[in-house]
């Protein structure tokens, strides 16, 4: 059995926020799951090109825009699924942090961040 606290979990700055990382690939349940807050008023292009994501908020307010210019709003009790790898804008609202739980499939090593400063997408 695993039991993890937020505190003793490690902590990785993804690019617009912090990834608290509560399950990864050592562990060996075959994905993971993450507590990550998307710092507020930050937009980011982000694609999985190895990994799906499925994300459920828990605070906050955003949206999720796909690549043909969908907008879904996000917050809390709204969960969005990428199931194909999809290419997408991560938007947090500039009020406040949007905060997520996510599963990705499969599982994260840990170290894992994104480069945003590039053209395109940023994927790991």
């Amino acid at each position: 059995m695993l039991v993890r606290k937020l505190e003793d979990v490690k902590t990785v700055e993804w690019g617009n926020g912090l990834s608290r990382r509560f399950l990864l690939a050592k562990d060996g349940m075959g994905y993971s799951v993450t507590d990550t807050v998307v710092s507020a008023g930050t937009k980011s292009l982000l694609e999985y090109k190895r990994h799906l994501e499925a994300c459920y908020c828990i605070s906050g307010r955003g949206e999720v825009v796909d690549m043909a210019g969908n907008s879904h709003v996000i917050e809390p009790g709204t969960l969005y699924a990428l199931d194909q790898h999809d290419a997408h804008w991560l938007i947090a609202w500039p009020e406040e942090d949007l905060r997520l739980v996510c599963v990705f499939t499969p599982a994260l090593d840990g170290d894992e961040v994104h480069s945003l400063d590039g053209d395109g997408s940023s994927h790991y």
